[in-house]
């Protein structure tokens, strides 16, 4: 059970930045009612799910676009 709502989250996060672009880890963890060290702990898992993430020098998170 706890893989799914693992799963949930992770889309969930990642729909977030999608929909957000150059959102910070704070605003997302505010928004979706979660941790920020749970967001950044998400970021490297998002990427092994396929949704490549850019940060930029001021921890902005962007979609990967190619």
């Amino acid at each position: 059970m706890a893989r799914e709502t693992d799963k949930r989250r992770l889309e969930e996060i990642g729909s977030y930045v999608v929909a957000h672009p150059g959102v910070r880890p704070a605003e997302i963890a505010r928004e979706l009612d979660l941790h920020r060290s749970t967001i950044t702990r998400s970021l490297s898992a998002l990427e092994d799910a396929g949704l490549l993430l850019s940060e930029d020098r001021h921890g902005r998170l962007w979609p990967f676009r190619r």
